[in-house]
């Protein structure tokens, strides 16, 4: 049977090259009383996958980190398998961005479309500059834009403009309005010539 799920995301994360969190977003599927039950048990997410256990305290998740981080050390490219996970991977100068999926049910096309959308997205938000220093300065806008990619490990967009734009898109109700002494005298000058014309219907 193939594999159904929307849940396709374990993790995402952002290490630095010495191996500490800069950011680390791991997910579960929502309505779940326990891991390897409910929502992921039913969809056949897989091991490894989202809400499957074994990721879901601090010190398995540290731990998961180093592994990670030693795995992407030795090299081979951008895609590793660390059974029961595939880790994708894109480096920059200082920083790994990282995402996990589970290795027996992902779309490696699927998951490195999506990490590459993020980085691209976090490199549009910070104009260029992806380096630690830049990222923890801006995480807020960071955290938006994988909250913007994936959400509770289901991939939402995988187009880096899209995300960069609902994340830095100004407010509706905000607008720009100049208030000078040549916007005072055209309001005055507009007021005294429909007075003017009003008095004169009369």
């Amino acid at each position: 049977m193939s594999n159904l799920s929307l849940y396709t995301v374990t993790s995402l994360l952002i290490l630095d090259v010495d191996g500490q969190r800069v950011l680390a977003k791991y997910y579960n599927p929502p309505h779940q009383a326990g891991s390897n039950t409910g929502v992921p048990a039913d969809l056949g997410v897989g091991a490894g996958g989202p809400g499957m256990g074994g990721l879901t305290t601090l010190k398995e998740q540290r731990a998961f980190e180093k592994s990670v981080v030693d795995k992407i050390r030795r090299g081979g490219g951008e895609i590793h398998p660390l059974p029961p996970h595939l880790i994708l991977t894109r480096t920059t100068t200082d920083l790994h961005f990282i995402l996990v999926g589970p290795l027996s049910t992902s779309n490696e096309l699927m998951l490195q479309l999506t990490l590459n959308a993020f980085h691209d997205a976090v490199s549009l938000l910070l104009r260029g500059q992806i380096e630690k220093r830049n990222v923890l300065e801006g995480l807020d806008l960071v955290l938006l834009a994988a909250d913007e990619t994936i959400d509770d490990g289901i991939i939402l967009e995988t187009d880096a403009a899209a995300i960069a734009a609902r994340v830095s898109r100004p407010k509706a109700d905000t607008t720009d309005i100049v208030i000078n002494e040549q916007t005072l005298l055209s309001a005055y000058s507009t007021l005294k010539e429909r007075v003017t014309q009003r008095i004169g219907q009369l």
